[in-house]
């Protein structure tokens, strides 16, 4: 019997990922969209689309738990706004909050990024570390997040959990894909180190912080092995067998800005309290797992459609 709704604001890879792994019997989904040409393929998935914001009230108001990974608002110059999906919701939660309550309270989790971090120089950060952000990306992040957890500390019967992303990779998003394609680099900064994660694990992780439902949480997600981007690329390389493209100095790379901005911060994500506060268990302890896995899913995938005969 269903008894309990997730609504995802912001339907996108890492929130389909998690509605694959709910029961649906236990579950019932929606997902938020504002493009009415991706409703069929939301419905493809067993999932509720919603029009964002026509559709958004009545969703929410009935929702046990909500999802937000839609990015933080922006607005010209050096002004933060808050998260554009709490200006919208916040009323139709803090409406709702009292009937929520008596039915257990409603949980909110926020998707935020290990970005408001900043850099530490390689060294290890938790959920201890101040944050101090050096892009106006990692800013905005702390700006929505920060928003949230004050909701959720001034609104009865409305739990909030705040949960750091990491790089997130997967079928179809992975250094399988962009080596296929031929766009995959090996830049080397020396020391240079990303945190990422599964987005399966992803999945399960945040599912579990559904279940456990912590209230005023804060938790980072991530696998147990920063490693340089350049390795990951190589390891793709092998699995493929293909030979890795020629390293290329940073100073030297043909990047975006946006893509030079990544390289600005350098730190190493612990996972620790995911593990021990929401038993958290990693498939994939690293990217060599993970590219495994994926690769022998891929196989598995193309002997099922070959034609017998």
């Amino acid at each position: 019997m269903i008894n309990q709704h997730l609504l995802c604001i912001g339907y996108g890879y890492t929130a389909r990922a998690i509605a694959r792994q709910l029961d649906r019997a236990q579950w019932m989904v929606s997902g938020t969209t504002r493009d009415t040409s991706r409703i069929d393929r939301i419905r493809q998935d067993s999932v509720n689309p919603v029009l964002w914001p026509d559709e958004i009230t009545a969703a929410a108001a009935s929702a046990s738990h909500l999802l937000i990974s839609v990015p933080p608002a922006r607005e010209g110059g050096d002004t933060m706004l808050a998260c554009p999906a709490l200006e919208m919701l916040g009323p139709i939660l803090a409406d709702s909050a009292g009937s929520a309550s008596k039915t257990g309270g409603r949980w909110c989790g926020y998707l935020s990024s290990n970005g408001v971090y900043g850099d530490h120089g390689g060294d290890w950060v938790d959920e201890a570390t101040p944050p101090r952000p050096t892009t106006t990306r990692g800013q905005r992040r702390l700006v929505a997040e920060t928003a949230w957890r004050n909701f959720g500390r001034t609104k009865a019967g409305v739990s909030v959990t705040v949960l750091r992303l990491p790089g997130i990779y997967g079928p179809g998003r992975s250094a399988l894909d962009s080596v296929r394609a031929g766009t995959a680099k090996r830049i080397v900064k020396p020391g240079q180190v990303f945190s990422r994660m599964h987005v399966d694990d992803i999945a399960g992780t945040v599912i579990a912080a559904m279940t456990v439902r912590p209230d005023d949480a804060l938790f980072n997600l991530c696998d147990d092995e920063p490693a340089p981007p350049e390795d990951v690329v190589g390891f793709a390389c092998d699995l493929l067998g293909v030979a890795p493209p020629a390293p290329v100095a940073l100073e030297d790379a043909d990047l975006s800005p946006m893509g030079r901005s990544f390289y600005a911060d350098n730190k190493r994500v612990r996972n620790q309290r995911m593990k021990e506060d929401l038993c958290a268990t990693l498939r994939y302890r690293s990217y060599r797992e993970g590219l495994r896995a994926i690769l022998a899913g891929e196989q598995a995938a193309q002997v099922h459609r070959a034609p017998s005969g």
